[in-house]
């Protein structure tokens, strides 16, 4: 089993980001059961991993980190 410190690896990531940027950066729990068993991932690594994801693509965009009343 991976560590917490080692993160993701490279196909996993690559797993991760595909359905973050094409199919949906607020997977409901159906499709964050799909990716996470797609990419070898617990759903609960998963789920941190797309917030902390969702995080950074809004700061990026110049959004607060977190944002209850704008949709993405």
């Amino acid at each position: 089993m991976a560590t917490e410190s080692a993160g993701p690896t490279a196909d996993q990531l690559e797993i991760l980001e595909h359905n973050f940027n094409k199919v949906n950066k607020h997977p409901d729990p159906s499709t964050l059961c799909l990716v996470a068993a797609e990419a070898g991932l617990t759903e609960e690594e998963t789920l941190k991993w797309f917030k902390k994801r969702l995080a950074q693509w809004r700061r990026s965009e110049g959004l607060p980190s977190e944002c209850g009343s704008v949709t993405d």
